[in-house]
C-alpha cells in the first residue's frame, strides 16, 4: 500500500532507493480484452519480473491512487547489481579527487555575471575515474555506497538489465527487453523518477531537488540571460541530452556575432539606400517614369512603368549592397570558426564529463528485428548458426522498395514546387491584369501592392504551408520506411531515419528556395520568343533589380513562420494534453498521489529522443548559411529564435515530460558531417546568389567598363545611366499574335518597350537585334570569375583556419594525459602494495620454513 509520502522516492521500508517503475494494467480487472489474451500478457509479465529477480533486481508493487486497474511496480538494483554490472557496461567511476590546478580565464570576470549563484547550484567535485572493477573495489573513491551510483547511474544499470532480460521463448528464439513488452502492451509504461516537483521542493530533507534546481535556474523564461547549468544537466538527465544543450548554447553563442555583423551590414544597406544611383534613376519621374516596360505575361497583361518597382527598389538597395559580399565572405569564415571551435569545446566536454575513452557497448539487436528472425545463416566470423529476418534477395528487395519510396517523396517535393510556379504564372496574370486597373491613382496602395509583390508573398506563405503539410506526413512514412527497412540495432535505425530525415527535409524546405536563387528568370529569352512550361504557362521573370528581393522575402517567410510553429507545437501541445490529464485527475480524486503516479502522468518521451531537436537546428542551420547572401538578417532571427529554443526545449524536458533514461554519448553524433557537408555548400551557394540572384556583377561591369569610353559616354567612372543601359529594347511589332498585349490609352504612340530583366541583347535594327550583346559576355565572364575567386579564397581561408585551430587545445590535451598518468600510477601503485603485502607474507614464511629446516643442522 502507497505509504502517504508524495515526495518518497524509496520503496515502503524508506531504504531501498527506487531505480525504476514499470506501470502495467492489471489483467484481473481489464474486461475489454479476451481472457486469453489476458492470461497470456500475464504468463508473459510474470516471467519477465521472474527473471528480473533471478537477475538480482528487487520489486515491489502498488496499486494505482487514483485507478484501480494500474499497477506500479517499482524496481531497486542493490549494491551488488549495481557493482557487477557497471563493470560489464565499462562505467567510469570515480578513483580520488582532482588535484590539477585550473587557470581562470581573463574574462571569467565578466562571465561570471551570467553564471548561475555557486551557492545556489554547487559546482561538481572533479575526481580521477577508471572503468569500474569489482576486483580492485578498494581503490576507488567509496565514502558511501548510497551515493557512490548517482540516481542517473542507477537509472542507466537498470535499463540496461530491463533491456536484456527475457520473458519468453518461442521456436528456440528468445524474446526479450521492456521496449518490446511496451510496444505489446503488456506494460504501459517504464521510466526513472523525477527527484522531485518542478515548482515546490520536496518534503524529504535528503533530496537534493534537482529538478527544482534546473527548474528555477535554468528552464524559467527569468534565467534567459543566464549561462546553462551544463554541468546538473548532465547529472540529471545525462551526457546524451547534455551535449545537445551545450552544442545548442555554443550555436547560440556564435549566432551573436554573426547576428552583430549582420545587423551591421543590414544597417549599412538602409543607411545608404537613399544614395542608391539606379534606385534613384527607377524613381525619378524623367529617367524611370519615360520607361515603359513589356508586359510579363501573354494578352492578359499590359505595359508598365518602370516607377511602380520605385519601393522594391528601395528595399533592394538594403540587401544588394556591398555589405552583402562582406557579409558572404565573413559567414564562409565564420561557419568554419563555428565548427572548429565547437569541436574543441567538444573535446573540452569529453575531458570533464568522462566520454573520452567513451566505449560503445555492443548493441542488443532491435526487439522488433529479433521477432521476425525465421531464416537460419551461418556467420562468416563463428562459423555458427544464427538466425536473421531476411535472405540476402529479401534484403535487397526491403533496400531497394526503401529508396524507390524516398525518391517518391522527394519527386512529390519537387511536384509541389512545380505546383507552386504554376500558381506563381496562373496568379501573376489575374494580379497583372486587375491591379493596376483598380488602383489607379492610389499612389499609397500602388507603392507596395505591385503585381510582382503579391505573387511573391502569397506564394511564399502557400510554400510554407505545403512544406509543413509534407513535412507532418513524411516523418510518419519515414519512419513506417524504416520499420520495414528493419535495421539491426537502434543506432542502425537512428541513422537511417537521419538520413532519410534529413534528405527529405533538405529537398522540402530548400527547394523553393532553390528555384528562386537559381532558376527563376534565367531562361525566358525575350518578349518576341518567350519560353513557355508545359507549353502554355509563359516562363517567370525576376523584377527589374533581380530576384533577390523575392529570395528574401521568401526566407524571411519560412524562417519566420517555422521557428513560431515549432515553438508554439513544443510548448502548446504538451501543456494542454498534461492540463487535461491533471484536470481529470483532480475531478477523480483528492488524495495525496505518490511521486512515480504524477510522473506517469506526464508526457512520455519519444523513442528517438532528441532527434527531432537536432533536425531542426540543422535546418535552422542551412537557412543560416546557405542564404545568407540574401538575407543578413538570418542570424539575427535565428539568435532570437534560439535564446527562446533552450528555454522551451529546457521547459518542457523538466516540466512536461517523464525523465528521459541518462545515455552516454561522446559527440553529437552524425549530424558534425552534416553541418561540414552544408558549409561545404553554403560557400557555392551564397558565391551563386551573388553572381546571379543579386545585380551586383552587372552594376561594377557597368562602372569600371561600360560608363566610359569605348562603350560609355561618361568622363570618369560613374552608376548613371546604368538603368537605361541595362534594359534591353523590344519593338512592339515583333509581338506574336498570341502574346501581343492590348495597349492602354496612355502608352500613346510608342513602338518599343524595356524587357524587365537584365538580358543585354542588342536593339531592334541592330544587325544581330535580339542577340546578346558584348556587356552580356562580359557580365559572364565577370560572374564566373567572381564565383572562382570567392570559392578558392574562402575555402583557402578555411582550411588555413581548419589546419590552425586544432581540434582539441594544449590544454585539455596535457589534462587528459595527466589525468591518464596519475590514473595509471594510482592503480599500479595499488597494485604493487597488494602484490608486495603478499609478496612479503609467502617470504616470510619461505624464510620461516628454511630457518627451521637448517638451523638444527647448524647446530
Amino acid at each position: 500500500e502507497f505509504d502517504q509520502k508524495p515526495d518518497s522516492l524509496f520503496f515502503n521500508d524508506g531504504q531501498r532507493r527506487i531505480d525504476f517503475v514499470l506501470v502495467y494494467e492489471d489483467e484481473n480487472k481489464n474486461e475489454n480484452r479476451k481472457k486469453s489474451v489476458n492470461k497470456k500478457q500475464m504468463r508473459k509479465r510474470r516471467a519477465y519480473e521472474s527473471n528480473l529477480i533471478s537477475n538480482g533486481l528487487q520489486l515491489e508493487a502498488t496499486r494505482s491512487v487514483l485507478d484501480e486497474k494500474l499497477i506500479f511496480v517499482k524496481v531497486h538494483a542493490p549494491w551488488e547489481v549495481l557493482c557487477t554490472y557497471a563493470e560489464v557496461m565499462h562505467i567510469k567511476l570515480p578513483l580520488k579527487p582532482n588535484d590539477l590546478k585550473t587557470r581562470d580565464s581573463a574574462f571569467n570576470w565578466f562571465s561570471r555575471l551570467f553564471r548561475v549563484d555557486e551557492n545556489i547550484i554547487k559546482p561538481e567535485q572533479e575526481f580521477f575515474t577508471a572503468p569500474f572493477e569489482k576486483a580492485r573495489l578498494s581503490d576507488f573513491y567509496i565514502q558511501d555506497k548510497d551515493i557512490f551510483f548517482n540516481p542517473a547511474t542507477r537509472s542507466r544499470i537498470v535499463h540496461f538489465i530491463l533491456s536484456r532480460v527475457e520473458y519468453a521463448v518461442r521456436d528456440n528464439v528468445k524474446k526479450f527487453g521492456i521496449n518490446k513488452l511496451l510496444d505489446s502492451g503488456i506494460y504501459k509504461a517504464a521510466f526513472p523518477l523525477h527527484d522531485s516537483r518542478f515548482n515546490h521542493r520536496s518534503e524529504d530533507p535528503n533530496c537534493p531537488n534537482e529538478r527544482y534546481l534546473l527548474y528555477k535556474e535554468w528552464a524559467h523564461p527569468r534565467s534567459i540571460y543566464k549561462l546553462q547549468p551544463l554541468d546538473l544537466v548532465r547529472k540529471y538527465y545525462g551526457e546524451k541530452t547534455g551535449i545537445y544543450f551545450a552544442w545548442l548554447g555554443f550555436y547560440t553563442q556564435m549566432l551573436s556575432v554573426a547576428a552583430v555583423v549582420g545587423l551591421a551590414c543590414f544597417l549599412y544597406g538602409y543607411i545608404t539606400k537613399d544614395n542608391c544611383t539606379w534606385s534613384q534613376e527607377v524613381c525619378d519621374p524623367n529617367i524611370g517614369g519615360n520607361i515603359i516596360m513589356c508586359p510579363q505575361c501573354d494578352q492578359e497583361c499590359t505595359y508598365w512603368n518602370l516607377t511602380i518597382t520605385c519601393e522594391s527598389s528601395k528595399k533592394l538597395c538594403i540587401f544588394d549592397s556591398f555589405g552583402t559580399l562582406i557579409f558572404a565572405v565573413f559567414m564562409g569564415v565564420w561557419v568554419t570558426l563555428f565548427l572548429e571551435f565547437w569541436k574543441r569545446r567538444q573535446a573540452e566536454l569529453e575531458y570533464e564529463w568522462d566520454t573520452v575513452e567513451f566505449l560503445e557497448q555492443e548493441e542488443h539487436v532491435r526487439p522488433e528485428y529479433e521477432a521476425r528472425c525465421i531464416h537460419v545463416v551461418t556467420n562468416e566470423i563463428t562459423q555458427q548458426e544464427e538466425h536473421v529476418p531476411y535472405t540476402a534477395c529479401g534484403k535487397c528487395v526491403r533496400i531497394t522498395f526503401c529508396i524507390s519510396a524516398v525518391f517518391f517523396w522527394i519527386l512529390l517535393i519537387i511536384a509541389s514546387v512545380i505546383g507552386i510556379i504554376v500558381y506563381r504564372l496562373s496568379v501573376f496574370l489575374v494580379f497583372s491584369a486587375k491591379l493596376p486597373r483598380h488602383i489607379n491613382g492610389t499612389e499609397a496602395i500602388q507603392k507596395y501592392l505591385t503585381p510582382q509583390a503579391a505573387t511573391s508573398v502569397t506564394a511564399s506563405i502557400i510554400s510554407f504551408i505545403i512544406i509543413m503539410i509534407l513535412n507532418i506526413i513524411y516523418e510518419k512514412v519515414a519512419i513506417m520506411i524504416t520499420d520495414f527497412e528493419l535495421p539491426r540495432t537502434q543506432t542502425d535505425y537512428e541513422n537511417s531515419l537521419t538520413m532519410k530525415m534529413f534528405l527529405f527535409q533538405f529537398v522540402n524546405y530548400y527547394s523553393s528556395c532553390f528555384y528562386i536563387a537559381f532558376f527563376k528568370g534565367k531562361f525566358v529569352r525575350f518578349p518576341g520568343d518567350p519560353v513557355y512550361w508545359l507549353g502554355k504557362y509563359r516562363n517567370e521573370e525576376c523584377d527589374p533589380g533581380g530576384c533577390l528581393l523575392e529570395l528574401t522575402t521568401q526566407l524571411t517567410i519560412i524562417m519566420g513562420g517555422k521557428a513560431i510553429w515549432n515553438n508554439i507545437q513544443e510548448v502548446l501541445l504538451p501543456w494542454v494534453k498534461n492540463l487535461i490529464g491533471r484536470c481529470c485527475s483532480a475531478a477523480r480524486s483528492e488524495k495525496t498521489i505518490p511521486r512515480w503516479e504524477q510522473d506517469y502522468h506526464l508526457q512520455p518521451v519519444g523513442k528517438l529522443g532528441l532527434f527531432y531537436e537536432y533536425l531542426e537546428m540543422v535546418i535552422q542551420f542551412g537557412f543560416v548559411t546557405l542564404f545568407v547572401a540574401s538575407f543578413p538578417l538570418a542570424p539575427l532571427l535565428a539568435l532570437v529564435n534560439n535564446l527562446l529554443e533552450i528555454r522551451v526545449d529546457a521547459w518542457k524536458i523538466t516540466t512536461q515530460f517523464r525523465r528521459m533514461v541518462p545515455q552516454k554519448a561522446q559527440d553529437i553524433g552524425a549530424w558534425q558531417p552534416i553541418m561540414q557537408g552544408i558549409a561545404i555548400l553554403a560557400v557555392v551557394t551564397n558565391a551563386m546568389i551573388i553572381a546571379f540572384t543579386s545585380d551586383m556583377i552587372p552594376r561594377l561591369v557597368y562602372y569600371w567598363s561600360f560608363s566610359v569610353p569605348p562603350y560609355g559616354d561618361h568622363s570618369s567612372y560613374t552608376m548613371k545611366g546604368y538603368i537605361n543601359n541595362t534594359l534591353s529594347v523590344f519593338n512592339i511589332s515583333d509581338f506574336k499574335n498570341e502574346s501581343k498585349p492590348v495597349p492602354l490609352p496612355w502608352f500613346g504612340n510608342q513602338t518599343t518597350c524595356r524587357q524587365v530583366y537584365r538580358d543585354f541583347r542588342y536593339p531592334p535594327g541592330h544587325q544581330y537585334q535580339y542577340e546578346h550583346n558584348i556587356y552580356y559576355w562580359h557580365v559572364i565572364a565577370a560572374k564566373l570569375s567572381f564565383i572562382i575567386v570567392m570559392e578558392h579564397v574562402i575555402y583557402c581561408v578555411k582550411f588555413i583556419v581548419s589546419y590552425v585551430i586544432p581540434d582539441v587545445s594544449q590544454k585539455t590535451k596535457s589534462k587528459i594525459k595527466r589525468e591518464k598518468y596519475l590514473t595509471q600510477t594510482l592503480l599500479h601503485e595499488n597494485h604493487l602494495k597488494v602484490v608486495e603485502k603478499k609478496m612479503g607474507k609467502i617470504a616470510d614464511r619461505i624464510w620461516k620454513e628454511a630457518d627451521s629446516t637448517f638451523r638444527p643442522k647448524y647446530d
